[in-house]
């Protein structure tokens, strides 16, 4: 399973950093290949919401095809206007199984185009922008996270491990999901 997470500079850590975790985890708990990239703008590291720099495994403009492609959020000012990353995640969501969002990454999917009348979620400081911005989103404001066909979006930071942790639990199975949540020590509430 291959698996690519966007990062851009001013990304939220834990939004990125807490699904591949999970994946990371399942992937040695199955025995099962699951292989986590992070992509970017370009090649160049990028730093977080909280000032610390990553490398990211791929830029744009050369990946591997993914089955699951997750925008993770933060602050979006940089990417958000940034015709040729709204274009390649126009691109790239054609030919990708599954896409996801955590936080305000669901901005960049509305943004591009993709997820016209599907129900969505964000943080909860953001879901008025989000429904007055994209008025042919469905946002709700009660769920962790939400699935649409093949589009799932989460609330805020630590969601984003609740939505990987159910997306685990689709593809492997309940036990596999809870022993991946017991060898993270995370308490996890099955939504």
């Amino acid at each position: 399973m291959e698996i690519g997470i966007f990062i851009y500079n001013g990304i939220e850590a834990l939004d990125f950093c807490g699904p591949l975790e999970v994946f990371t985890t399942a992937s040695r708990i199955t025995n099962r290949p699951i292989n986590v990239s992070l992509i970017a703008p370009s090649q160049a590291p990028i730093r977080t919401r909280g000032d610390v720099s990553i490398n990211p495994h791929f830029c744009i403009h050369g990946h591997p095809r993914f089955d699951l492609l997750i925008v993770a959020g933060g602050k979006l000012d940089r990417v958000i206007n940034n015709q040729a990353v709204l274009d390649w995640l126009a691109e790239t969501a054609t030919h990708t199984r599954h896409c996801a969002s955590i936080c305000s990454g669901v901005f960049l999917f509305a943004k591009a185009g993709l997820i016209e009348g599907k129900t969505v979620t964000t943080h909860w400081q953001r879901v008025d922008e989000l429904s007055e911005q994209y008025r042919h989103l469905n946002v709700v404001n009660d769920k962790r996270f939400v699935t649409d066909q093949n589009f799932t979006s989460s609330a805020g930071v630590a969601s984003g491990i609740d939505m990987s942790l159910d997306m685990v639990k689709k593809r492997f199975g309940y036990e596999v999901a809870k022993q991946t949540a017991n060898q993270m020590d995370y308490r996890w509430s099955e939504i």
